[in-house]
């Protein structure tokens, strides 16, 4: 522990012990700002900073043509950890088209370009579980367009025109509910009272859990699902891309390259 002296700011924190370590009080050059979990700090309105030009989403754009094929580099995602794998699986065709298959966990993932309008990128995950429903976040490194994981294009649809109309933030449907933590500050951060941000990210991330997601942070998950710098495989708003050969394997609508 450090002593002040005079002339020093005097932050500093008050704890009920050091094993445990709640903290009871702040103090910001020497004023008491915060105390028993509730803040003193006065509250000032901001006008956010966002760029969020893309229009709603139709079902139909999340389609993908099999233009022959019934195999995919499928990405795999691993709980807790941001390197992937790469798959390759049969994917259930239906109609000419590929669809996701929840009873083998493999469903379809899109990069949503959100400074433009652009075609959406497609591709399939295996390991967030899902049974029914989607999840969407405008929190996805590096880029922070839109990414979505979920079991059928309507629901993808919801998920992602969530974040579009909230100019950013996650979002999960489920059987006819819907939820979205609207993040408005470059789609990235929430100006709302912290202790409400959080309560309503335990519910949705509680949701998107009891829509069968078997990871331990859904949402931080799919946040790197669109890194690419990160082997093995991921996905861009520019394509399907193999982190390991450092190429893009797909365009944006499953073409091959």
């Amino acid at each position: 522990m450090g002593l002040l002296r005079e002339g020093d700011p005097a932050d500093f924190i008050v704890v009920n012990d050091l094993e445990n370590y709640e903290v009871l009080q702040t103090y910001i050059e020497g004023q008491l700002v915060a105390e028993n979990g509730k803040t003193f700090i006065e509250r000032k309105k901001c006008v956010p900073i966002n760029q969020f030009n893309c229009k709603l989403k139709k079902p139909e754009d999340f389609k993908i043509e099999t233009y022959g094929r019934d195999t995919l580099p499928v990405i795999e995602a691993l709980d807790g950890q941001l390197i992937t794998n790469k798959l390759d699986l049969k994917i259930p065709v239906i109609d000419n088209c590929f669809e996701s298959d929840t009873k083998n966990d493999i469903l379809k993932m899109v990069v949503v370009n959100r400074y433009q309008n652009a075609p959406v990128a497609k591709a399939f995950i295996r390991n967030f579980g899902l049974k029914s429903g989607a999840l969407a976040s405008s929190v996805a490194h590096d880029s922070h367009n839109i990414v979505a994981v979920g079991c059928d294009d309507e629901s993808l649809c919801r998920a992602v025109n969530l974040i579009v109309a909230n100019e950013g933030g996650v979002s999960c449907v489920n059987n006819g509910e819907e939820k979205v933590v609207a993040l408005p500050v470059a789609g990235l951060m929430s100006a709302d009272d912290g202790f409400k941000v959080a309560e309503e990210y335990t519910a949705i991330d509680a949701m998107a859990k009891s829509a069968g997601s078997t990871l331990g942070a859904p949402f931080m998950t799919l946040s790197f699902m669109a890194l690419l710098v990160i082997p093995h495989l991921k996905l861009s708003d520019k394509g399907l891309f193999d982190g390991t050969n450092f190429k893009l394997l797909f365009t944006p609508d499953m073409k091959l390259l």
